[in-house]
C-alpha cells in the first residue's frame, strides 16, 4: 500500500501526538483506541507503531513532555529575589504557562491512574520536583517572617490546585486579560500565605 501523503516523521510524529492529546482529553485515555488515533491522523493503524511502541508509551510521553517543559520554564523564571518576589514570580509563571494548555493539564492530572507503575513513578517524581520549587519559596518566606504557613507541603498542594484551576474556566475571549487574571490570583495567593 502506498504511504499516506505527508506521512513522514517530521509531520506524522507531531501529528500523532497532537491527535492523541486531543482525543485523550475529550474521551479519556481508556476510551481511545490506536485505530481511532490512526484514523484521525490519516494513517494506517499499523503505521502508528513506527512512532510509538503502544498507547501507554504515547500517554507517558505526552505527560513527560508537559512536565519537562514546565520544570525547564519554571527554573528559568523563578530563581532569584526574596521569598515574596519569588512567590509572585511563581504565581505569574504558573498562570501564564497553564493558560491555553487545558488538554495537557487535564491529562496530567486525570490520567495518572492509567500509567503503568514505572511510568507513574517517573511522572510523580517530576510533579514533586515542581512542588518542591513552591515549597522552598514558602519555607524561605517563613524564615524571612513574611509568610505564615503552618504546613508548607499542604499549602504548596493547595496553592497549585488553586492556580491550576484556571484551565477549567479561563478563555482568551473572556472579560479578563491574562495580566488581570494573574493579578487576581496573586492577590488570592498573598492572602492564603498571610503575606
Amino acid at each position: 500500500m502506498a504511504r499516506t501523503q505527508g506521512s513522514h516523521s517530521q509531520i506524522t510524529g507531531p501529528r500523532i501526538r497532537a491527535v492523541a492529546l486531543k482525543l485523550f482529553a475529550e474521551h479519556g485515555y481508556a476510551a481511545v483506541s490506536m485505530r481511532q488515533i490512526a484514523r484521525d491522523v490519516g494513517v494506517q493503524a499499523g503505521a502508528l507503531y513506527n512512532y510509538t511502541p503502544d498507547k501507554q508509551d504515547l500517554l507517558f510521553s505526552l505527560m513527560k513532555q508537559h512536565m519537562d517543559e514546565l520544570l525547564e520554564a519554571c527554573a528559568s523564571r523563578v530563581t532569584s529575589g526574596d521569598a515574596m518576589t519569588r512567590l509572585h514570580n511563581f504565581v505569574d509563571f504558573h498562570i501564564n504557562f497553564h493558560m491555553g494548555r487545558a488538554d495537557e493539564i487535564f491529562i496530567a492530572y486525570m490520567e495518572l491512574r492509567n500509567l503503568s507503575p514505572e511510568n507513574f513513578a517517573t511522572i510523580e517524581a517530576l510533579r514533586r520536583a515542581y512542588e518542591d520549587h513552591l515549597e522552598a519559596i514558602l519555607i524561605s518566606g517563613q524564615t524571612e517572617l513574611v509568610f505564615d504557613v503552618p504546613d508548607p507541603k499542604v499549602t504548596t498542594r493547595a496553592l497549585i490546585a488553586m492556580l491550576t484551576g484556571i484551565t477549567t474556566w479561563y478563555r482568551p475571549s473572556g472579560a479578563l486579560s491574562p495580566a488581570e487574571v494573574a493579578d487576581l490570583y496573586w492577590n488570592m495567593t498573598r492572602k492564603a500565605v498571610a503575606a
